[in-house]
Formats: structure tokens, sequence, C-alpha cells
């Protein structure tokens, strides 16, 4: 599957900037989700790479062809980069049967493929079978129905199923009647050499027009596949049919109209309607939107295993950051048209670049901590915080705080002069939608509404993360509390404590009660609090708090 690669990627309407100057690269295989939150730039993107969107400038490249390139004037349509589609309407056929909707797309396919001939592939995956006759018989046996009938249609998906073939090879293997036969080896072994004849006939019929028939039955000419432009035969769109319902098991739900089924069996024809084609790359925009908490969770499993199995690219857009977290293998986490961060799940959960990656990830949310202090000699952080409470922070690894602030002053100075070189630039156009440092939410007893007032800032202002589960209640905890909400769902219970008029969000996992105002010691566990710059939201390290 190919790699893909974006380069520089802008997208705007006027001053509406809604992708500004993304650089991404989507390896082989991975199961990338494009987060945030609605109007963020995520179906834009996905739409750029299908095709279904014109970028204002930039590259895109899927494997190793260019798909879209502004300054060479190159743009290749969505229906010819080999991509599927899967959203969150699932635009099934009302008056077609489930085969009908997955097979539509692959009987409107024309174009240049390799010369198969399937009469001797046929005939030699029948031989094949034959050669354990009692093992179809078996399956014929387990298709009696109670008035000791053969349920045809039963037996049919039970063998295509079982020796991954078409309907139509399904058939003859039926009609060869092998439960009747008295001397059942000697039957199947007489038929099997009358199928491997045939093959051999058609080897040398290929051999007269000056071909071969490689392993596969392609037809070969000098070492290399005939080809020519044609559609796609009856056999193959049976067996690409049949192979996509295996995968998403609904091979039972065949002569079934959409109305037949539940939403999930939907969803499954959907997904099969997409793989049909063994597109490249699967693109799904918010696909489990319309299903139901129980059966989402459901999909979410069926779409990892449906990876694995494909070995396909998928790129995912979601704003619910538990089906990122949960499916992807890399998270693309946009906010405001700009790329904020892209990692595994878990690097994204532990060490968000700034204070908007941490607030998006998490549930429940990440509690925000306004402190103030220096740094001591011994490389620590002297805090004070809640009104006055001091602690102090250790860093997991050494880290100059002066040191940081410059280089980041050195980086935004570079920044605005690239930015005014761009700006100097014919045609540039100053980006309407400007961005800001992210407003985090503190949690507070007497919230006060925030007026938007400039707060001057120094270098001696931070902002600690600290993660539900960091949170300990315990007698021994340095920070006295009332409990102001408590909410158990058996294995575990979230907690929220008040300290003073601050609010601290925890999960105490098993099944634990608190009354609510009842009093509580509380303290910070673990060595996983995110330490940010409050000026510019930027994280600066990750460590340990102890309150003093």
């Amino acid at each position: 599957m190919p790699k893909i690669v974006l380069e520089n990627i802008t997208k705007r309407w006027d001053k509406f900037y809604a992708v500004e100057d993304l650089n991404l690269v989507i390896e082989d295989n991975a199961f990338v989700t494009l987060l945030g939150p609605s109007g963020c730039g995520k179906t834009t993107t996905l739409r750029m790479i299908a095709g279904l969107e014109t970028p204002t400038s930039g590259k895109i490249t899927i494997g190793d062809r260019v798909v879209y390139d502004s300054s060479e004037g190159i743009n290749i349509p969505a229906n010819k980069r080999k991509v599927g589609f899967l959203f969150q309407n699932y635009a099934l056929w009302p008056n077609m049967t489930v085969y009908q909707n997955i097979s539509f797309g692959l009987t409107n396919i024309k174009e240049e493929m390799d010369e198969i001939d399937f009469t001797a592939r046929t005939n030699n995956r029948l031989a094949e079978i034959l050669a354990k006759p009692e093992e179809v018989v078996k399956i014929i046996e387990e298709c009696y129905d109670k008035n000791g009938k053969i349920d045809a249609n039963k037996l049919n998906i039970k063998l295509i199923d079982r020796f991954e073939i078409s309907t139509y090879t399904a058939k003859k293997l039926m009609d060869y009647k092998l439960q009747d036969a008295s001397d059942l080896k000697g039957t199947a072994k007489k038929l099997a050499a009358e199928l491997k004849d045939s093959v051999e006939q058609e080897r040398t019929k290929a051999a007269q027009s000056g071909c071969t028939l490689s392993d596969d039955f392609r037809l070969m000419k000098d070492g290399k596949p005939v080809r020519k432009v044609r559609k796609l035969t009856k056999e193959e769109i049976d067996l690409s049919v049949r192979r996509v319902s295996r995968i998403v098991k609904i091979g039972m739900f065949m002569d079934r109209y959409p109305a037949e089924l539940s939403g999930g069996q939907q969803q499954r024809v959907a997904i099969a309607r997409t793989l049909a084609p063994e597109p490249t790359v699967l693109f799904m925009d918010e696909p489990l939107s319309n299903l139901d908490a129980k059966l989402r969770l459901e999909m979410r499993s069926e779409l990892q295993r449906l990876h694995l199995e494909t070995g396909s690219t998928f790129v995912y857009v979601t704003h619910d950051q538990m089906e990122a977290m949960t499916l992807a293998t890399r998270i693309c986490l946009i906010d405001n048209g700009v790329l904020q961060q892209y990692d595994a799940p878990l690097t994204v959960y532990s060490h968000p670049n700034n204070l908007f990656v941490a607030d998006f990830v998490g549930n429940p949310a990440i509690n925000f901590v306004e402190a103030k202090g220096t740094q001591n000699a011994e490389g620590k952080l002297e805090l004070s915080l809640f009104d006055g409470k001091k602690a102090e922070f250790t860093f997991n690894e050494p880290t100059d705080i002066a040191e940081w602030y410059s280089k980041e002053r050195t980086a935004e100075k570079a920044a605005r002069e690239a930015h005014e070189r761009k700006a100097a630039q014919k045609g540039y156009v100053e980006k309407g939608n400007k961005d800001t440092v992210f407003k985090y939410h503190l949690a507070l007893v007497n919230d006060v509404e925030d007026y938007g007032d400039e707060v001057k800032l120094t270098d001696e202002d931070f902002v600690l993360g600290i993660r539900p589960e960091a949170i300990s209640i315990s007698p021994n905890g340095r920070l006295e509390g009332e409990i102001y909400s408590s909410m158990p769902t058996g294995m575990e219970t979230t907690v929220r404590v008040a300290v003073g008029n601050y609010i601290l969000t925890g999960v105490m996992f098993g099944g634990v009660a608190y009354k609510l105002g009842e009093k509580k010691n509380l303290d910070f566990l673990g060595d996983s609090i995110i330490l940010f710059s409050r000026s510019n939201g930027k994280i600066i390290g990750i460590g340990s708090l102890k309150v003093k």
C-alpha cells in the first residue's frame, strides 16, 4: 500500500484558511485519524487527499504518483486515484440487494487489466477441492433441512466461504452431487482428472497463440502479463464481492435489501462496497457517528480487525478523541487549520505539544492549574499555586527554563521573519482566522465570567497539566479538599474535589463511593505531571509535583 505525502498544503476561501501550510507523511499500512474540533480543517484535509477538494497550493503524492501539484498544474481526479470512501451516510441503494450494492461499482470499472484464463483457473481450483471429497460431503450434510432437503442457499454460502470460490464455482461443485456417489473417492478422482485435462487444453491453446499461463493462470507473453482494456468478468466481480463479505461477515445477507438490515449491518455493507474495488487507501469521514454507543464500540473493534486483514492505509476523520485514541496508529490533531501534533496516541496523551492538545485529548479532561515560580540551583521549580500553597516540581529530564525560553524566542523571531517574507510575495492573502494561544478553562467552585482582559505574563508564569489518574485521595495527602461530586460506574469512580475555590477531577479505580461535602486529603502521584508555559501555551517538560 502507498505512502501519502502532503507538502505545504493550503486551502483557503478568500481570507479564511481551512488548512494552512500542512506537511504530513502517512506511512504504508498506517491507520491515521484526523482529529480536531468542528471546523478545524480535518474533513477538508481528507477531501484534498482524496481529490474531492482542490487545494489552493501545495503538493500531494500517493505512492510514487503525484496526484496534485499547484506549481506543475497536476490535479488527478478522485476516480483515478484508486481510493475508497466511507462516509457518515451509508448511501446504500434501497432498491438493490446487498449483493447488488457491493457489486455496483465493480460493474462500471473499465481499465487496462491482466488477461486471465478463468476456465483454466476455475477447473484447476475444482480439481484441488476434489482432492478432499470427504470435506465437501461433510459440508453438504450440514446443509440438510428438517425435511431432509438440501438448503441450496446455505450450502452455496458455506462452499464459497470454506474454499474461497465464486458462487458460479460453488454451483458447479454442487452439480457433481458427491453426496450421492457410491464410490466417493473414485468419482472425485475421475472428475479431477477430467478437470486437469481441461486445464492442459487451455495451456495448449495459450501456447498456440504464442503465450503461456502463469501459476495463477494469467496470460503471459515474453515473460510479461498480457494486458488489455476490459471490464471485470462476472467471475471476478463475484470473487471480489464474496471476498469482502467474508471480511465483514455479511455473506448470509446477500439477497436482503438495506431496509431489512440493522444500522450495524448496513455499515458493514457500506464497508464491503468500499473495499470491493481494492482501493490503495481507504478514507473514512465519521462513519460511526450514526450508530448507538454499544454498536459504535463493536464497530471500532471491527475496523481495527479490518485494517489488519486488508493491509490497507486508513485515513479516518473524527472529532471523537476516544475513537481516535482507540483506533489510530498515529493521530493528526488539527486546530484552526494548523497541525498541532502528529504522533502515536499514547504520545499525544502523555506528551502533548501544547495546552490545546492536552485539553482536547483525554476523558475525563486534564486538570489545569496555574502556578508561579522560579527554578532553583538544583534545577527544581519552586512553585506557588492554589492561592498561596507551595509546591516543588522536579523535571524527569534536566531542563533549564531560561535556556528553553531563549530558544523559544529565537524560534518565534525566525517564524515572524518567515511570515514577513511570505507576506511580501505577490498574491499573498493575510489569514483572517488568526491563530491565538489556546484559552484553557480553570474549573472553579465560584466561576467568574471571562471578559477577555489582557494579563501581563512573565517567564515565571506556568500552567500545570494534571491527568485525573495522577490524583490520589489518601489520609496522608498534603492538600485538604472537599468532595464536590462523585460519579461511580462500578469499575471506577470519577470524583471532583474542591481545593479552596479550585476543582480537581480524579479517577479512583474500584467500587469507591464518596459523600458530597466530606473532607478528604489528596496528593499527586507519579512523574507524568506536564508543565506548560502560560505565555505561549507550549510544553516545557514533564515531571513530578510535591506539595509542601
